[in-house]
């Protein structure tokens, strides 16, 4: 039987992190991954030759001085990624009421470039980005020099993102484009906080750049960093029990025959699966379980990848997102079914940078839409099923071809995945591309903490505290810093 210092259950980035971080740190850890291929949301997967892209699509704060630049000069892979940055004066682009809008890198430069589209309101424009850039220093690589994670931002998860972005401005276009790209953290008028929306955006703001040849590369480099370190990482190693014995955890059992044992176990997927992976124990209360069973889940996303025929579509360096009616918010009542808002993402190659290779295409889809096939497993979901997915990359191409963009004559092949592909390929429950929505009128019941009650049980992850590349890192973090101390941590990350 083997023993480890520390078990990590999930290999997505808050799993690798965690892995990367307490291996380098001294401790002898495995990674344990029930699917094939490693990653979560940075896996990617190859079709007809093409490397498709499941969750991440681009990045933020990767410029030097920056904390996920910082964060991967820690962990020894930044110099080996293959990055391209986006264009700084368009990263992102908006479309809203037959107009585009262009977000671009640097403060003065996205205030200076949103002003020739609404010339009033420059004076706005300040203070938004002013309080972007005040959420966004919460975590610094200035902060964790001096031992410190992230400082207290609660005034702004206790904000509503929709009701700040309207105090700031009263015209209701500029409001909009302001949350155009609430998609990338599973936004919602009625739930979102400013604390995600600003963190988020001030990110990419900050340095926004995108993988060229996948973003799969991340986790691949922290593999090797493990192993490098003495670690184990496994595929095909699904964890079906925590074994817990005198209210401590003993070790795992994986496929539901072999033990492993250790000192400690981290989580990294959803809460909720945790919980019924555990024997029964003195320590985790009931209210606690119907807590975490209560909280609700953002909405999914259904992607339709489109492989271009050779040389035919020129490569776009930015993002665009388009709204078909004059909410830019998702709105489950009302839209479900339909098509109302997408994100297209080229994905970079190093096959060709003049020219796209593949376009991702993502819009909002909550599990409720594919109840018929729920209790189906992947490739065995019937024709059913392949004729609800043609039928959706149909309409989104025709939502598209509405704001006048038309990649019909370039497509060589098509390709979807639904919320239950990320369910059965991600771990993520109901199909949820960011987890527990965190509800700026109650955000404390939405927060899960690192700690469990059981004393060496410690959870990490998406679901902890921000959505995105950079809240599951910085929670990561925090999960490591249980064990290594947090203000070591902090100094070791920032002075690397």
């Amino acid at each position: 039987m083997s023993k480890y210092d520390i078990i990590i259950i999930g290999s997505g980035l808050g799993g690798l992190e965690c892995g990367t971080i307490l291996s380098k740190e001294g401790y002898n850890v495995c990674v344990l991954e029930k699917n094939e291929l490693f990653g979560g949301c940075f896996q990617t997967y190859r079709r007809k030759g093409h490397l498709l892209d499941t969750g991440i699509h681009y990045i933020g704060s990767l410029d030097e001085g920056q904390m996920m630049h910082q964060f991967f000069q820690y962990t020894g892979i930044m110099d080996n990624l293959k990055v391209r940055k986006l264009d700084e004066n368009a990263f992102d682009k908006i479309y809203y009421k037959n107009r585009e809008y262009d977000y671009a890198m640097g403060y003065s430069s996205f205030v200076d470039t949103l002003c020739k589209a609404f010339p009033h309101e420059k004076g706005n424009l300040l203070q938004y980005t002013t309080l972007l850039k005040e959420v966004g220093s919460l975590i610094s690589v200035e902060n964790l020099k001096k031992g410190i994670i992230s400082t207290e931002g609660m005034k702004y998860f206790n904000t509503s993102a929709a009701g700040m972005i309207a105090q700031i401005t009263s015209n209701p276009d500029l409001q909009s484009v302001l949350a155009g790209s609430a998609l990338l953290y599973g936004g919602l008028r009625e739930h979102s906080n400013f604390y995600e929306h600003a963190m988020i955006n001030n990110s990419y703001i900050q340095g926004a750049y995108r993988f060229i040849d996948g973003s799969m590369q991340v986790a691949s480099e922290m593999i090797n960093v493990i192993r490098t370190n003495g670690g184990t990482v496994l595929n095909n190693s699904k964890v079906t029990r925590i074994i817990v014995d005198n209210n401590q955890v003993q070790g795992v059992e994986i496929n539901g025959t072999e033990r492993i044992d250790s000192k400690y176990v981290i989580s990294n997927v959803h809460p909720k699966q945790t919980l019924t992976l555990l024997d029964k124990n003195r320590s985790i209360k009931n209210a606690y379980i119907s807590r975490i069973n209560s909280l609700e889940n953002t909405y999914g996303i259904f992607t339709l990848h489109l492989v271009m025929k050779e040389k035919s579509y020129p490569y776009l360096n930015q993002n665009l997102y388009l709204h078909g009616d004059n909410d830019v918010w998702y709105d489950k009542k009302a839209n479900m079914g339909c098509t109302t808002n997408c994100m297209i993402s080229t994905q970079a190659s190093s096959r060709n940078s003049d020219y796209a290779d593949v376009i991702s295409i993502l819009t909002p889809m909550y599990i409720d839409e594919l109840s018929a096939w729920l209790h189906t497993l992947p490739e065995q979901r019937g024709e059913e099923y392949k004729a609800f997915k043609k039928e959706k990359a149909t309409q989104l191409l025709e939502f598209i071809k509405s704001h006048e963009i038309d990649f019909t004559d370039h497509i060589e092949a098509m390709y979807t995945t639904t919320p239950l592909s990320y369910r059965d390929f991600t771990g993520t429950c109901d199909g949820s591309a960011y987890g527990i929505i965190k509800d700026y009128k109650c955000p404390q019941v939405g927060f899960v903490s690192t700690r469990t009650k059981l004393g060496n049980l410690f959870l990490t992850g998406q679901n902890l505290n921000v959505h995105g590349a950079l809240g599951v890192t910085l929670t990561s973090i925090i999960t490591c810093g249980e064990l290594l101390g947090h203000e070591y941590l902090a100094k070791k990350i920032g002075h690397a």
